[in-house]
């Protein structure tokens, strides 16, 4: 059947985004539009918001990819803005605060490269630069292709003696039509991966999986 959806989150990961604004301080902001291409990210903004704003003039960021366990700190996030006075454009009831990470409940962690801190609680860290900054066809949003200079992970998830990913010990948190999600038992593995397993996957806890982890130490 044909239908008309007011909004296509079909199933994107759900990143907290750290910028600095225009007095050094930190903004942080959730997203539910971003993919990665080798190693730049492609990330879908709202126009008015204070990320699109502190992009424009200082390109430096943080993508934090917060786990399932996390979707309380997002949510805390949602409504609110960095910019004063509210944009129009924002949703009702949409208000104004400084300190996000703090109302958040999360905490701010040094970068290596890039000024904006990294969210301490997210199992992956990825410091960016905003390297093209334009408006979509549409003129409602702004895309972003930022290219990652470094990246951290929690210990748990990392494949020992590797730089890969564990997919059994990491789950992203997933934003689908307006719902938080994480990801389900693993089916199999594409021809292409680094970490090919026999085993029967884990059950037991993991930052990915679980609740809020503790620091990175990445």
């Amino acid at each position: 059947m044909a239908i008309e959806p007011s909004v296509l989150y079909f199933g994107t990961p759900v990143v907290l985004l750290s910028t600095e604004n225009g007095d050094g301080s930190a903004n942080l902001a959730p997203i539910s539009s971003a993919w990665a291409l080798g190693h730049t990210v492609v990330l879908g903004l709202g126009r008015d918001g204070q990320t699109a704003r502190n992009l424009r003039s200082r390109p430096e960021l943080v993508i934090n990819l917060p786990a399932p366990g996390q979707w309380r700190a997002v949510e805390r996030l949602a409504p609110l803005t960095g910019r004063n006075p509210v944009p129009p454009t924002k949703a009702e009831g949409c208000r104004f605060v400084p300190d996000k990470f703090g109302a958040a409940g999360l905490t701010e962690e040094p970068s290596h490269v890039v000024r904006p801190p990294r969210v301490a609680e997210c199992p992956v860290q990825l410091e960016a630069r905003a390297e093209r900054v334009r408006p979509d066809v549409a003129g409602e949003f702004v895309i972003v292709e930022a290219g990652v200079a470094k990246v951290h992970a929690d210990p748990r998830i990392v494949v020992p003696g590797t730089d890969y990913i564990d997919p059994a010990a990491w789950s992203p948190l997933i934003y689908n039509f307006r719902h938080y999600f994480g990801l389900g038992p693993e089916l199999g593995h594409s021809y292409r991966t680094q970490t090919p397993r026999t085993q029967t996957p884990r059950t037991t806890s993991s930052p990915g999986r679980g609740g809020v982890s503790g620091r990175s130490r990445g």
